[in-house]
């Protein structure tokens, strides 16, 4: 993960789009990724094939299991670099590449919230894990919620495509609620200058949007920006986020089916998707707890490491 100073991995969290309904869409799914100190080093990734396809992720620790989802534009380095090694201290920590980032394979499909279910429930088959904390960031945590509503609810394709059902959940700064899509991915109004796709001013918009602290606006890290999100080659499902059917998978209305505990963490500042949403799903999960991380935007895992893992590691408990 590339730091906003310029050391470490490509941290690119956001392809920038061609177009302002994607670029917003985008942000709000996926904020580019920058890290005040760069990661230790982890380990080589593992791959799974998963209905032909290659997916990489990391399997690193012991103990009880903890299923990290990333954000659309990232991969698991990019959103869990910083926390991972310290949760593997006391857990085994699970987290993949999704179809279509990373370093997982990319195809040309119709990807949709159904599409990240179906695979992330045959990870975890395959995987023989069926007891686990299940936690999502941003569009991780859409697909998430939707995985553990569909999975308490024994929804299945098949009789042997059952999901596992987590133990509990987690939701960090998360998409899914459908007023807020509807607003993200809608086209700017008439006269309102479209945002600036892949580009230095892209990059600096979606940064801006993205992360609280100027500090993750530098030059360089408009230059890292830039080249990761020519380099990563995601745009294809980037771009099949926008697709207005995706509104059909929001949770809105179904997020009473959740009946595990549930802890929900937002960033104070986060300005892509708003507090008020945090505090929607805390209050329509029954006995959902509400933790708000003082001095982050968007993603806290990143943007505030330590004050993220304050408010993970006692639920974990």
């Amino acid at each position: 993960m590339h730091n906003a100073h310029g050391s470490g991995q490509p941290w690119r969290r956001l392809a920038a789009a061609a177009c302002s309904a994607l670029a917003i869409g985008t942000a709000l799914l996926a904020p580019a990724a920058a890290s005040a100190a760069p990661p230790a080093a982890l380990p080589e990734q593992k791959t799974a094939l998963l209905f032909g396809a290659a997916i990489r992720y990391y399997d690193i620790g012991s103990g009880p299991v903890l299923v990290l989802v990333h954000g659309l534009g990232s991969s698991a380095k990019g959103d869990w670099g910083q926390v991972m090694l310290p949760l593997a201290q006391n857990h085994r920590v699970l987290a993949l590449d999704q179809l279509g980032f990373g370093n997982s394979d990319k195809p040309q499909i119709d990807y949709g919230i159904q599409t990240w279910v179906d695979f992330l429930g045959e990870f975890l088959r395959q995987n023989q894990v069926s007891d686990f904390t299940l936690v999502g960031e941003s569009l991780g945590g859409w697909i998430s919620a939707q995985y553990t509503i569909q999975a308490l609810r024994g929804i299945a394709a098949g009789p042997s495509l059952g999901l596992p059902k987590p133990a509990r959940l987690v939701l960090s700064d998360s998409a899914g609620l459908h007023a807020t899509m509807k607003r993200l991915f809608a086209p700017p109004p008439p006269g309102k200058p479209a945002t600036v796709g892949a580009s230095l001013a892209g990059e600096k918009q979606l940064l801006a949007s993205v992360f609280h602290s100027p500090s993750y606006q530098t030059d360089q890290a408009l230059r890292d920006g830039l080249a990761w999100s020519l380099a990563k080659g995601d745009a294809w499902a980037i771009r099949a986020v926008r697709n207005p059917a995706l509104l059909d998978e929001t949770v809105d209305d179904k997020l009473g089916a959740i009946k595990i505990p549930t802890l929900v963490i937002w960033g104070e500042h986060d300005n892509l998707l708003p507090l008020q949403d945090g505090r929607y799903f805390a209050s329509k999960i029954g006995g959902a707890e509400l933790k708000i991380i003082a001095g982050s935007g968007h993603a806290p895992m990143i943007e505030t490491p330590d004050a993220f893992l304050s408010a993970l590691q006692p639920f974990l408990r």
